[in-house]
């Protein structure tokens, strides 16, 4: 037998790279990672824990204004960009020394630097060649930038969390959920926002109700939407950055940042050279166990063609462990995935759009409500809030729950358990709500809308 420097070496140090290699090690393989930047990814570092911090930053000023319809005064007010950065920045190194405190407590040989492929079994890194039953490929993604003129005076998510001081306008390019949220924080933060995005409308992929439905809500608190257009070109004027867009508008802005989309962290990974095959976009192919064509190379998260979502990351790095050290072959599990978007207000959403549902399904029940939540009653806020089901109509399935509106992530991460185990809309019925919340919408929900796909594909308006 064949002896190698590890059972299993780790390329990136994020968190389906880390998952991985702690239940290996905790399975008693010899591991070892390494990461070329900061140990927690694209999530932690630059991320979804970062954003999060923001988003919760730009919530304090329609909390304030909200707090006077509940009989408070509140005296004079400011905000420290600085201040924020600062705060975040030292939770964000905390984090990362967590999760190198993890690895080596789990028995990981945590190393530093880009490591390459020379071939199947054997990586380079820093003039070191190391050998390995299995190689692991987490190495995540990154923004991605059109090439247009002036496409260096653009920022993305990874500069937006150390600018030196808040943009007064900014752009944002892109109508994705990335997007979206960094509209909400800009606006929130006090800066002018305006949302490019080509398309028709904002977050494609996500149920359509959703998409008008937020699109409205965030346009009345101020962020600019502007659709069917895109940036065409940057550059320097006035002191500002003049964004060219195709509809011949320009907007003067302190910044312009993109959120068009990620690229896959494949490049001079020597992963080719290794018999790894890639799609046209550069992403690692992978079956349903996260291998790659080369039969001892995985691959998992955003380097990959499958969902990009760090819980999904995490999964997958998980399954990776048990199929190789754990005795237990376990596919990635991809099916009725809960995700959120934390914008403002936020969505959570698990299971099928209508759209999608219609093309598993000939007919379906579709229950839907939006109201003003309660405390909107005494803030004066205009802010309404959306809910809706997708329900098989032969089998009564509940097969899609969507919701736009205050703690929408917290409520769906329950609902996705219901929706993940099968349940019928009898057994939402059957569920007694908890009063006042909005969560109890969604278990009392009882006029529907019959949809068929016959009418959809006919022209039919749904």
């Amino acid at each position: 037998m064949a002896h190698f420097d590890y059972d299993l070496f780790v390329i990136g140090g994020g968190s389906g790279g880390v998952r991985a290699a702690r239940m290996s090690a905790g399975y008693g393989a010899r591991v070892a990672i390494a990461e070329e930047h900061r140990y927690g990814g694209t999530c932690v570092i630059r991320g979804c824990v970062p954003k999060k911090l923001f988003v919760y930053a730009s919530h304090f000023r329609d909390e304030f204004a909200d707090a006077r319809g509940f009989g408070w005064t509140l005296g004079e007010r400011s905000f420290s960009w600085p201040a924020l950065v600062a705060a975040k920045d030292r939770e964000i190194a905390r984090l990362e020394s967590a999760y190198r405190g993890l690895l080596e407590k789990a028995g990981v040989t945590v190393l530093a630097g880009r490591a390459r492929l020379l071939d199947p079994h054997t990586v380079e890194l820093g003039g070191r060649r190391l050998s390995a039953r299995y190689i692991l490929v987490a190495t995540g993604g990154r923004p991605f930038v059109p090439d247009i003129p002036g496409r260096a005076l653009a920022i993305t998510s990874g500069e937006a969390f150390h600018l030196a001081e808040l943009p007064r306008r900014i752009v944002v390019a892109g109508g994705g959920y990335i997007a979206v949220e960094f509209a909400g924080i800009w606006n929130g933060l006090g800066a002018e926002t305006t949302l490019v995005h080509r398309g028709t409308e904002i977050l494609r992929g996500f149920d359509h109700d959703v998409r008008r439905f937020l699109h409205a809500e965030i346009a009345k608190k101020g962020v600019r939407v502007l659709l069917g257009t895109e940036v065409r070109s940057l550059e320097r004027r006035d002191g500002a950055i003049a964004a060219q867009l195709a509809s011949g508008e320009t907007r003067l802005a302190d910044a312009v940042m993109f959120a068009t989309g990620r690229v896959p962290n494949t490049e001079g990974l020597g992963l080719e050279e290794a018999g790894v095959a890639l799609a046209a976009d550069g992403s690692v192919r992978v079956d349903a166990h996260s291998r790659t064509s080369a039969a001892s190379v995985y691959a998992i998260g955003d380097v990959t063609h499958r969902l990009q979502l760090t819980p999904v990351a995490i999964r997958e790095g998980a399954a990776v462990a048990a199929t190789l050290f754990g005795g237990r072959p376990t596919p990635a599990d991809h099916e009725n995935v809960p995700t959120a978007v934390f914008s403002q207000p936020p969505v959570g959403t698990v299971g099928l759009t209508e759209e999608a549902a219609l093309e598993r399904y000939p007919e379906l029940e579709i229950y839907r409500t939006d109201f003003r939540p309660m405390k909107a009653t005494l803030s004066g806020s205009s802010e309404r809030t959306l809910m809706k089901l997708v329900v098989d109509r032969a089998t009564q399935r509940v097969v899609g729950a969507h919701m736009v509106g205050n703690d929408a992530p917290e409520i769906i991460q329950g609902i996705a358990i219901a929706v993940k185990a099968g349940l019928a809309k009898s057994d939402f019925d059957a569920t007694v709500g908890i009063h006042p919340t909005a969560a109890e919408e969604f278990v009392t929900l009882r006029d529907k809308v019959v949809v068929t796909r016959a009418a959809a594909a006919a022209g039919t308006p749904i």
